[in-house]
Formats: structure tokens, sequence, C-alpha cells
């Protein structure tokens, strides 16, 4: 069975792996008109800011890379779109955007948590990757192995160490983490919620895979750590993406027997069992509302509701 891949996964970029080393072909690429630049500033994304329009993304025309290019960051190549080049960059040592000439009247930068499940998916997957690739270039500008600093190799794709005794090369990482509608095979499912989440809002269980464990062993160990509950069966669902800010969420639909829970309060401010009907009825108001209608935890939930 085919499954509708979730949100910020890009399904139609080619990335170009074998042209990542190609110097003559990434500078033809920006000198190209068609080539398009996703500006970030503070892990923020640049969207139109039309009155009465959906959001949308920004991308800036080439000529805009060499103003900016001044502010720290270096150009990250993402993929093919057709014939359209797309590049990253980090505006680093960017104070003020409003103050910008390349930037002026473009439109604003926020959080594309927030505005990311009003967009396209095609742009909100191309978002997600800058976003994940620039943080990634954030936090390993120096080598983990004697400290040095890193420079860029292979179009953003790979970082190496500058000290040549060294040369340690670093490969960006996404942290595996999975997450699992916990359901008793019948009409019943566990959601939880922490304390730092909006009013009312509930989810799946989650939690990081840890070193020398399967992705199964995590499923149980952390439902058992979480809720009490062991599982008799775990089975993958779909993965995503989650650039917020590193994480690749992995689903699955977990049975476990029906019986009462015991909350770690440490990770969650309450959890408890909830009905088919329970959800197919759902207020969604600050009693309680489901997760983010972009995040694998919503599709968990819904699919399972679908099954009913």
């Amino acid at each position: 069975m085919t499954r509708t891949l979730n949100f910020y996964t890009c399904h139609d970029l080619n990335r170009a792996d074998d042209h990542r080393n190609n110097a003559q072909w990434l500078a033809e690429r920006l000198a190209d008109s068609k080539t398009r630049v996703l500006p970030l500033w503070q892990h923020r994304s640049l969207f139109n800011n039309i009155e009465g329009e959906a959001p949308r993304a920004v991308a800036l025309e080439i000529d805009a890379m060499e103003r900016l290019a001044r502010y720290g960051g270096e150009p990250i190549f993402l993929g093919m779109r057709g014939e359209t080049a797309y590049f990253a960059l980090d505006l680093v040592d960017l104070s003020e955007p409003d103050h910008e000439p390349a930037l002026a009247g473009r439109g604003s930068f926020a959080d594309l948590r927030a505005v990311g499940m009003l967009l396209p998916r095609e742009e909100g997957s191309l978002l997600a990757y800058a976003r994940a690739m620039t943080f990634w270039h954030a936090r390993h500008r120096f080598c983990g192995v004697c400290g040095s600093p890193t420079e860029i190799r292979r179009a953003g794709h790979q970082r190496q160490c500058s000290n040549d005794s060294c040369k340690a090369p670093q490969f960006p990482r996404m942290d595996p983490a999975v997450i699992m509608l916990v359901h008793d095979g019948k009409d019943h499912c566990v959601l939880g919620r922490q304390k730092i989440w909006r009013p009312g809002m509930h989810s799946t269980l989650a939690g990081f895979v840890e070193p020398g464990e399967a992705l199964e062993q995590a499923v149980a160990r952390e439902v058992f750590e979480e809720v009490g509950l062991h599982i008799e069966e775990a089975r993958y669902h779909s993965s995503q993406p989650w650039p917020f800010p590193s994480s690749l969420m992995l689903g699955f639909h977990a049975i476990a027997e029906h019986r009462p829970l015991r909350v770690q309060l440490e990770e969650l401010e309450s959890a408890r069992w909830f009905s088919r009907e329970e959800l197919l009825n759902s207020p969604e108001d600050e009693s309680f509302n489901f997760p983010r209608r972009d995040a694998i935890s919503f599709r968990l939930i819904q699919d399972w509701l679908e099954q009913g």
C-alpha cells in the first residue's frame, strides 16, 4: 500500500548529489537567473505579508545573493526542481532585516512552525529542509575531534576540519525519535499532554531512540516509562522529518492492554485513555484539542480513527 507522505517531506526535489562536488556546475547555478535563494534569519524563513492572503514562502532571485552573502552565510545547495536550483542562505550576521535593501518590501521572517500547515506542501518541505541544514551548520562550526574550525564542503552537505593533521569530516544528521499511538486494539487509545503545550492540546507518546536500541525496543521502553504499559505489538506507520530542531520522527501504532496508567509526571502533565467516540466528538477547545495538523502525531490519530 502506498502511503501519502507526511508534511515537510521533499517528494519532488532532485537533490543532485552527483553535482555537489562539481565547482563549475555549482558556479553556473549561482549565476543562473532561474536560481532561487531561500534566506533564513534566526532560524526563521521569509514569507509574504500581504493582508488577506495565505502565507507563501518568498524565494529571492540570484542577484540578491551577492549582497546578502556579506552577512556571513555560505550558500547551501538544496536541489533542483525542474530547471530551477534552490539554495539556502543563513543570514547569521544580519541584525535588522528591515534595514537591508535586498529584503525591503519582500516580506517578513517567521517561524515555520507558526505557518507551516498553511503552506503548499512543496513549499513547506523545502523550507523545512533549508531550516534543518542551516541549523546543522550553525552547530558544527568546530571539529568535535580536535576543536579546530570546520569548513564547508560538497555544496553544504559536509563540513571538514581545517586542521591538516585531523581533517575529520562531518555530515548532516538527524536525531531519530519514535512517536506512537498506543491503543487497545479496540476503541480506546492513550493520549497525553505536556505543560508547555497550548491549553487543551493532547498528543501521542514519543521519545528519542537511545544508542544500541532497535526502534521497536524504543517504542516499548518509552511507553512503559511514560505511562507504565507493556506493548504487545508495534507496527510501523510512517515517518516525518521534523526540523524543530533536527528530528526524524518514526511513527508507530502500538497495542497494549487497556488498564490503569502510571503517568511519569516528570515527562507528562497528564495522560489517559480516550474512546474513539470521544475523539470523534472532540470540542477542539481548551478542554481538549488535537495536535497541530502538520504533525505526524495528528495523522497517527486520524488514521486510527478512520479504521474504526
